[in-house]
């Protein structure tokens, strides 16, 4: 099924994470931080005294959930040494390579496997993939339970069966309880739940999902472990720490997802109907993107940013090239907003960040899971014919991961 250079690409890519574990590779510069400042003692803590960490769960400043650092700790608690513990963290991440390759499977059915393979390869690539395999956190396990929920929800649409709804709607919980950004998702699987199945079965669904979340609700406002208000970002007295600007989150969101469509671009979008849709809605989209420009109020010391805010201020001490760069990003997300499902999907993308920061590693590499699995009207098959569009994407994603060593190692 394989060709020989495939398989060697694959074992090449799997080695190179081994050797990046051995070494401490940390690309995301702040992964290796946050495993011994924020990760390694609850998880020690939690296999000590279970109890005592649980209900105090909030004063080690994490704001991810406690629920896969308990899993870990379970495997520190049998004897294991917490560097194994890191090993077979990393193994268990490989699951979101084969599961967005098995997506890829049912979505793409009539494209070469090879192919796919070697698209859901890229994902060794991704810094921030690499950088959690390595260094423990719970965003690349909620990703993969994520990455579960849509594998179930393309056997749906498959075949509208009720158990991959259900099968779907519950990967989709324990993402959220791993990683609780994941949770605004179900908005996005009930929509299309709600036009296929009958209430009178949708309605034990519903039931079901309400009753998982009650225990996370318990925990955060009855019990008061509320991790989530816990430190870890920039924030002014002002603004506090979950000041939410949605004129922030959609132009720092819109031009990292452009980022990561860039070598797609030439192949995924039609040129000639986007150029027509600009000249039809130019107005709109300029007044819209004034509209953000005026409320926009992201500074550097809140970090983060994406690459173009980074690069804009880094090389001209402002946001011009940044809102240059945001008002094609905007262009681009009211393009692909024409189908109302991408529109959904881009709303809760932008609300599953409740905080200051705005983070590239947030969507990396969830947003090309996203484009090839449940975003629509895409030429998706133009991409697929063309060989050399590999190419281009593999040096894409080294071009990347030399981007990040510059960075870490130049700038910070």
């Amino acid at each position: 099924m394989f060709g020989p250079k495939t398989y060697f690409l694959s074992i090449f890519l799997y080695l190179s994470l081994l050797v990046g574990y051995f070494y401490g590779e940390n690309l995301n510069f702040g992964a290796y931080k946050d495993w011994l400042n924020a990760n390694i003692n609850p998880i020690i803590d939690f296999s000590d005294n279970f109890v005592d960490t649980f209900l105090n769960y909030e004063k080690y400043g994490h704001r991810h959930s406690p629920v896969y650092l308990i899993f870990l700790s379970f495997i520190v608690k049998i004897g294991l040494d917490i560097e194994y513990v890191r090993l077979l963290h990393l193994h268990f991440c490989l699951l979101l390579i084969f599961l967005f390759y098995k997506c890829l499977l049912i979505k793409f059915s009539n494209v070469d496997k090879k192919l796919l393979l070697l698209l859901s390869l890229t994902i060794f690539l991704s810094p921030t993939f690499r950088s959690i395999a390595i260094w423990p956190d719970s965003r690349i396990p909620g990703l993969i339970f994520f990455t579960l929920s849509i594998f179930y929800f393309l056997k749906f649409n498959q075949n509208n069966k009720l158990k991959f709804a259900w099968y779907s709607t519950l990967s989709l919980i324990l993402s959220a309880y791993i990683s609780p950004n994941f949770s605004v998702f179900i908005i996005y699987l009930f929509y299309f739940f709600f036009k296929k199945i009958r209430i009178f079965n949708l309605k034990y669904l519903i039931f079901f999902a309400f009753l998982s979340s009650l225990p996370m609700f318990y925990y955060l406002f009855v019990m008061d472990v509320n991790f989530l208000m816990a430190g870890g970002t920039q924030y002014t007295e002002e603004r506090g720490l979950y000041y939410f600007n949605l004129s922030n989150k959609i132009l720092i969101i819109s031009t990292i997802f452009l980022f990561h469509f860039i070598p797609f671009i030439h192949n995924l979008l039609n040129f000639e109907d986007f150029k027509n849709f600009l000249k039809r809605k130019f107005i709109v989209i300029l007044i819209f993107f004034l509209f953000i420009i005026f409320f926009f109020d992201y500074g550097s010391e809140f970090t983060g940013g994406g690459v173009f805010f980074q690069i804009s201020n880094f090389l001209f001490d402002n946001n011009y090239f940044f809102y240059l760069i945001g008002f094609f990003s905007i262009s681009l997300m009211f393009y692909i907003s024409k189908d109302y499902s991408n529109l959904l999907l881009i709303a809760l993308i932008i609300l599953s960040n409740i905080q200051n920061s705005i983070y590239h590693k947030y969507y990396e590499p969830m947003f090309m899971i996203l484009v090839f699995t449940l975003f629509k009207n895409f030429d998706f098959y133009k991409f697929f014919n063309q060989r050399n569009n590999f190419y281009i994407l593999y040096l894409f994603c080294l071009g990347f991961i030399f981007l990040r060593i510059f960075k870490n190692y130049y700038l910070v």
